[in-house]
């Protein structure tokens, strides 16, 4: 997911020059919990400020899906101190860009700023952690008049990004029944019939419960001398107060016992094919099995994601079955999490000619070993996709701030080059035989329905097979 987020991301920010930066992170602690990690960036006087909140859509529980993504727009809706849409004002009025985003395992607020103004970042963000207008009953009429606005606005959101999308309604159907008791089934922005009875009190709630200093870690990365932002996050965020964060209960995902297939009919011109694999990351495998993680993400490497993929040369351009391919797979999520293939079939080819063409890919990752000159290539492109990530700041502090999040602490960001470098051919063929197997396999299949139809889609098709 977070790849997802970081490609839109990305083009908020200029291209820095090519240089080395130092991978040295001061890592503070505030008396009331909150973590700082800083990272020095000298290229240019420019500074991005993260606020990380450990709990996002995978924290919720049935009845209030889309909870953390509509606090997040609350968020920008006033203070005691600064009145609603004052806040992305006051940055830009700094010459500053502001957003924030919601996923399953987090969410974060930031913001780009000149170096001199990090202050003004630091005010603002400390005020909205404890102080929103939404948790002040004085100004419980004011809240529930933006809730009702905000709502409506989350509601169209829905709409176009998922209802009239079809395959990111596709993709929310697969999750849901690829998933049988993770929170991962649910969708990051809600069912729309939980949003259609939120109330500011489901907000209210989740804000206090969450919003605290020692449940987020403050990621700050640019041109700055640690002391000095070390001096301003207990200026502004020191006096706040720390309290009881609830334990969260483990959601372990149960066994699946058989391939699970489902059929969306929905307007669309295209079928559209999804493969998710159940699959470990880094934060749910043993000790003794570490290396996993890295070897599916060297897997994933060599299916999908480059011009020499196998999917792209044998897939697209070999055998001209798919018109596009490709692998998605996040080593970095809170909790187990899926291999994901999805693909298009080519005019005048079925979706059961693509998959059975990408079985044929899995299979031959199980049977034969990749050969030196394929392996050093693709992990030559895994590496470099990753320092080339780190020329921005704001990736920079992304790395940071998911791996303190989620649990893994933010040195183990450091150690991904080394051990995608140490991946071995045996390792990838054994990650393949254990995992990419029809007992843990979802498959959706994306029917076309005449554009001309309702853009209501059709109740899915579910089925499962135990073997």
């Amino acid at each position: 997911m977070y790849k997802q987020i970081l490609g839109w991301l990305m083009m908020l920010l200029p291209v820095l020059a090519n240089a080395a930066v130092d991978d040295f992170v001061h890592a503070y602690t505030l008396k009331n919990g909150l973590k700082l990690l800083i990272k020095e960036d000298h290229r240019a006087p420019v500074v991005v400020s993260q606020i990380w909140y450990k709990v996002g859509s995978a924290y919720e529980h049935g009845g209030i899906t889309g909870v953390s993504h509509m606090l997040e727009h609350m968020m920008f809706k006033g203070t005691e101190h600064f009145g609603p849409g004052q806040f992305s004002r006051l940055i830009a009025e700094n010459g500053g860009q502001d957003n924030a985003f919601t996923s399953h395992d987090y969410t974060a607020y930031f913001q780009i700023l000149e170096k001199s103004r990090l202050a003004v970042s630091f005010e603002l963000e400390a005020d909205r952690m404890r102080n929103l207008m939404l948790a002040n009953p004085k100004y419980s009429e004011k809240s529930a008049t933006e809730f009702a606005k905000e709502l409506e606005v989350v509601k169209e959101e829905r709409r176009m990004r998922t209802e009239d999308n079809p395959h990111a309604l596709t993709q929310e159907y697969f999750n849901s029944v690829a998933f049988s008791n993770s929170s991962y089934k649910n969708p990051i922005i809600g069912w729309k019939p939980d949003l259609d009875t939120l109330t500011v009190e489901d907000l209210r709630n989740w804000y206090v419960r969450w919003y605290a200093p020692n449940n987020a870690t403050l990621v700050v990365v640019g041109d700055v001398q640690p002391q000095e932002v070390y001096a301003l996050a207990e200026k502004y965020f020191g006096p706040l107060s720390a309290q009881t964060i609830p334990p969260v209960k483990p959601r372990v995902e149960v066994e699946q016992l058989g391939v699970r297939q489902i059929h969306v009919r929905a307007p669309a011109q295209v079928p559209y094919l999804l493969m998710g694999y159940k699959v470990p990351v880094l934060k749910t495998v043993s000790k003794d099995n570490d290396w996993e993680p890295y070897a599916l993400e060297v897997l994933s490497g060599i299916l999908g994601g480059s011009r020499t993929s196998r999917f792209e040369r044998k897939l697209v351009r070999e055998q001209r079955i798919a018109a596009a391919a490709d692998v998605d797979y996040d080593m970095q999520a809170w909790q187990a999490d899926l291999l994901v293939i999805d693909a298009t079939p080519a005019s005048g080819k079925s979706v059961q000619e693509l998959q059975q063409a990408v079985e044929a890919q899995i299979e031959a990752l199980k049977t034969e070993p990749v050969n030196s000159d394929e392996l050093d290539r693709i992990k030559a492109q895994v590496v470099a996709h990753d320092v080339y990530q780190k020329d921005s700041s704001f990736y920079q502090g992304m790395e940071l701030g998911i791996y303190e999040t989620v649990g893994l602490g933010y040195k183990r960001a450091a150690e991904y080059v080394r051990r995608i470098r140490q991946v071995t051919p045996e390792q990838i063929q054994q990650v393949a035989r254990k995992y990419l197997v029809t007992e843990h396999l979802t498959i959706a299949i994306l029917d076309p329905q005449p554009m001309t139809a309702p853009v209501r889609p059709h109740p899915p098709l579910v089925s499962e097979h135990h073997h």
